[in-house]
Formats: C-alpha cells, structure tokens, sequence
C-alpha cells in the first residue's frame, strides 16, 4: 500500500486527518510515524505559503507524497489576527487558556455583528516529481465572550457558530469534522487527488 505522510507531529490533528482521508487506498502516517525530525522555518506571508513550504520540505526528506497543512484564526475586527501567527501568538509555550482569554479582553465591549471571525486551513500536497498543489477550507463564526466547551483543541473552545448556539469546542468530534476548516480543506485535498488520479 502506498504511504501518505502528513507534515504534523500534532496527534489531535492526525485523528481527524485519519477520519476524513481514511477511505484513500493509501496509509497515513505523520513525521513521528516515519521517523523524520525537521526544524522547518514557515516563512510565508499567507496559510498557503506555510502548507507548501512544509510539504515541499518534507516531500523532499521522505522522497514521498506528502501533505501539509496551516491554519489558524482570523479575526475581523483585530485586522484578521492572529492569521498566520495563531499557534506562536503569545509565544508558542503559552497555554490556549491565556490566549482565548487575551483575545476575549481585546474584544471587550465589541457587540456581536462586529465579532466576526473564520478557522482557515490551507493543506497543500508535494509529490517527488515536483508537481504541488494547495487548497484552502474556511469556517465562519464569531468569537465568544468565555471558553465553552472541551471537544477539540486550541481556539476552538472561544469560537461560536450562531446558527447552532455552540462553541466548536461544545460539538461532537464527528460533527466537527464534517464542518470544520479542515475538515472542509481535507475534503477539497481528496476530491483532487482522486480527480488527477494521484494515489
């Protein structure tokens, strides 16, 4: 069976990933599974960028298909902050706690309508041959006024989705998956590899 590796040593990430891809004839396997340690400088000024600079890295270390991703929160009214910076906003030793909270203060007396704000991922594919592609998945919410919540990982637990009265951290993770910015990326990424018929 072929390998697909995914450019993440994040465990939380690679269960979802798992879900959604598993019905590619193809095994999954993250950085940790095969064994390859990289200190790779995400130098690029958008998620896209970042997803192609990792999987073009680590394409070329593996010398196999590889897959890539970023993501993060923007938030409108802070001039989408913290984008591309969302896991180093901070520091990236301070906990998601702090951060949730820091930007729940930012908001303070900032009404609903102006509270908007969307999880973007961008999941690029590297191939030995050269060829790359990249995709984008987005959802949009608003940002809460408290954690709620404790499915999920990271901002999660302060971003509201209106239509349904929750947090994403408040819904079930197959739920979440069939939603969420990268569940809606990893989707997109499917349906492309499938359509050039690349596994």
């Amino acid at each position: 069976m072929r390998r697909l590796i995914f450019a993440t040593g994040n465990e939380h990430k690679m269960v979802e990933i798992r879900e959604i891809l598993g019905e590619l004839p193809v095994e999954i396997l993250s950085m940790k599974d095969v064994g390859i340690k990289a200190d790779i400088v995400e130098n690029g000024n958008t998620f896209e960028e970042n997803a192609l600079i990792k999987a073009k890295e680590v394409c070329k270390l593996a010398g196999e298909m590889v897959l890539a991703d970023d993501s993060g929160l923007e938030i409108d009214y802070l001039n989408g902050e913290p984008g591309i910076y969302s896991a180093r906003y901070m520091g990236e030793d301070t906990s998601y706690h702090i951060k949730n909270q820091n930007l729940i203060d930012r908001l303070e007396g900032v009404p609903d309508e102006k509270r908007t704000a969307r999880f973007v991922c961008a999941i690029a594919a590297a191939f030995p041959d050269g060829r790359s592609f990249v995709v984008r998945g987005t959802i949009e919410g608003i940002i809460g006024y408290e954690e709620r919540g404790t499915n999920g990982f990271g901002y999660d637990p302060i971003f509201y989705l209106p239509e349904r009265g929750v947090s994403t951290a408040e819904i079930p993770p197959e739920e979440k998956n069939s939603i969420s910015h990268r569940g809606n990326a990893l989707r997109k990424m499917k349906e492309l590899l499938e359509r050039e018929e690349l596994l």
